[in-house]
């Protein structure tokens, strides 16, 4: 019959083999994942999202979806940027329209009411998110969404994998402390 301390202190060795070089190229991924999920935690307070206005017009009638579109493809051609727009947020409580576009990070805030133009900023929580989910790569060469299932996968699977070693790392010694007590 095998020892069973050795046979506890081999798996541990095993464990601890099978963490390390598990960790280490996953590290990296951790780290971004960890430092873009505090700065998307902190959005709104780090101010990597424009603040959302709100209309000077008390009350009316909106102005068309199809209106909004047109004055942010306008704003983005005074600046020379892609016009194509990637979709509309609409605030009704704040009487704005937020339009976003597909090949940058720009948005321009559109009263609903009057459609005047209240802002024009650069949402960097966007761009954020993109880091933090893997898209970014897809984003900037692939266009597809294969980069973003690949490094999710693999991330969240390096993340489980990381967690049972790491309780079996934690586990162990504690079990072999009491087989040598006995």
């Amino acid at each position: 019959m095998a020892d069973p301390i050795k046979s506890k202190v081999k798996a541990l060795r095993l464990y601890r083999v099978f963490h390390r070089w598990l960790g280490i190229p996953l590290i990296l991924f951790f780290f971004l994942i960890g430092i873009t999920s505090i700065l998307l935690a902190w959005k709104k307070k780090a101010e990597l999202l424009p603040p959302t206005l709100k209309t000077k017009v008390e009350n009316g009638t909106w102005i068309l979806p199809s209106e909004m579109v047109k004055i942010g493809e306008s704003e983005m051609a005074k600046l020379g940027l892609d016009p194509e727009v990637d979709r509309i947020d609409i605030r009704p409580d704040k009487g704005i329209a937020k339009v976003t576009f597909k090949t940058h990070f720009t948005e321009v805030q559109v009263d609903g009411y009057s459609g005047n133009v209240l802002s024009v900023s650069t949402r960097h929580s966007d761009w954020i998110e993109k880091v933090h989910d893997g898209s970014i790569v897809d984003y900037y060469w692939t266009g597809e969404e294969g980069a973003k299932l690949t490094y999710s996968t693999l991330t969240s699977l390096g993340l489980i994998l990381m967690s049972i070693s790491g309780f079996y790392l934690w586990y162990f010694p504690k079990k072999i402390r009491k087989l040598k007590q006995h």
